[in-house]
């Protein structure tokens, strides 16, 4: 049996196993004889291979599969009788012995999942954020989506921000050319900061086919090393420039962004739906920030490694699949698990907290209330039921649909148990918040 159970840190224990050969024998033979009957080999009718030349081609891997089943037995029972809730996987390492080899002897390292004891949430204040979506927040809106869809005229005027205009430039450090210092034909947008801001202001009031000489300080934590903390002089030359054209918010605009009839009005109603359906994910989104942070702060307690290791790995997978998405070779870039260490270490800390007061406070979720959460992320998509048939089809997609219910019964729970207080800010207050 297993011996005393060590204790080598707050999670980390260790004990040892020892098997007796001799007690493992029979089971040894028992299992030679078995392979036995099926053993082939040439010049012997099938399951006719005497006994003898069966341990001699297979009986260390039978004696070593005996032991090690005997081993995990033997882990199984301590684990048991001990009342431990591992965590992970247990690292099982051969110790010598003294005496003979009849005794085959590891030792057992592992990890414990903690002890955790909900923090008292009464004394923390969460904000709960009210915001009215007004005229001013839908005539943004449209400004925004006008701005998306401007078209460009050649204008024989001076350059203002807004404009587009194609440049040839030149700069030099010191009369010195430097590495990117020199183009032709390159477009921007004045004002859009593709380029330095005393760049492009100093391109404002030139009309196509000026020339003008003019210098620019880089900041000096500017990108690129040659240049930062450098006055560069350039030369620059504006090929062509073009006026920006908004489309009339009219009937016609209205029909382009899915209004049948061209009513405005309908445009404006919407629109408003649409931000209000914002202001409600982000107010419930910022409200589930606060609430995670709080359950967080008042519960101490200690993560084991190899769950933190594993969020590791898993966190840095998703990065590389997403890089790849994207068209970037994961493999060029020096990412590494410790990148994600931090980040590692909260969600699991989290998730080991969160399922705690689930079973503390029994807190469920049921089907209608997981389904309307799947319906509600489905609305951002164009086919939406579509986008729900994907979810019931995937038992994976549906597991994280119900851990997202959770998650939210959980703020609801912690939300009568904190201080709250409502307070009034505007659309944009809300969006700026990080």
């Amino acid at each position: 049996m297993g011996s005393n159970v060590e204790n080598l840190g707050a999670l980390k224990r260790r004990f040892d196993i020892s098997v007796s050969l001799e007690k493992l024998q029979d089971e040894i033979d028992l299992r030679l004889k078995k392979l036995a009957r099926t053993t082939k080999l040439h010049g012997f009718r099938p399951g006719k291979v005497p006994l003898s030349l069966v341990k001699q081609m297979y009986g260390v891997q039978v004696q070593q599969d005996v032991i090690n089943d005997a081993i995990h037995k033997e882990f199984k029972d301590t684990v048991k009788e001990n009342d431990l809730k591992i965590a992970g996987y247990p690292h099982f390492e051969n110790k010598l012995t003294n005496d003979n080899d009849a005794l085959y002897t590891v030792s057992a390292t592992f990890e414990v999942y903690p002890e955790i004891i909900a923090g008292d949430l009464s004394n923390q204040n969460i904000e709960q954020f009210n915001v009215q979506v007004g005229e001013a927040d839908i005539d943004k809106t449209i400004g925004i989506i006008s701005k998306q869809r401007v078209t460009f005229e050649p204008a024989d005027r001076a350059a203002i921000i807004g404009d587009r205009v194609k440049i040839d430039y030149h700069g030099v450090i010191d009369g010195n050319d430097f590495a990117g210092g020199k183009a032709n034909d390159v477009q921007l947008i004045l004002g859009d900061g593709k380029f330095l801001k005393e760049f492009e202001n100093s391109l404002i009031g030139m009309k196509a086919g000026n020339q003008k000489s003019f210098d620019v300080v880089f900041p000096q934590d500017y990108h690129g090393k040659e240049v930062a903390g450098k006055t560069v002089t350039f030369e620059v030359k504006i090929n062509e420039l073009e006026a920006p054209i908004f489309p009339t918010v009219d009937a016609d605009f209205a029909k382009s962004l899915g209004v049948l009839d061209g009513d405005l009005e309908k445009l404006r109603e919407g629109i408003k739906k649409d931000l209000e359906r914002e202001v409600s994910k982000r107010s419930r989104s910022k409200l589930k920030e606060q609430v995670m942070k709080a359950i967080l702060e008042t519960t101490q307690i200690e993560a084991p490694d190899v769950l933190i290791n594993q969020e590791m790995d898993r966190l840095l997978q998703n990065a590389k699949n997403d890089l790849e998405a994207r068209g970037v070779k994961a493999s060029e870039l020096s990412l590494k698990p410790d990148l994600f260490k931090e980040k590692a270490e909260y969600r699991v800390k989290l998730g080991l907290i969160l399922a705690e007061l689930v079973r503390v406070h029994s807190i469920k979720t049921n089907p209608a209330h997981i389904r309307s959460i799947i319906e509600d992320a489905a609305q951002s998509y164009e086919n939406p039921e579509q986008v729900v048939k994907w979810h019931y089809a995937s038992p994976d997609r549906l597991q994280e649909a119900e851990s997202l219910a959770l998650e939210e019964n959980i703020v609801d729970w912690a939300l009568d148990q904190v201080k709250l207080t409502n307070k009034t800010i505007t659309f944009d207050e809300l969006m700026g918040i990080s």
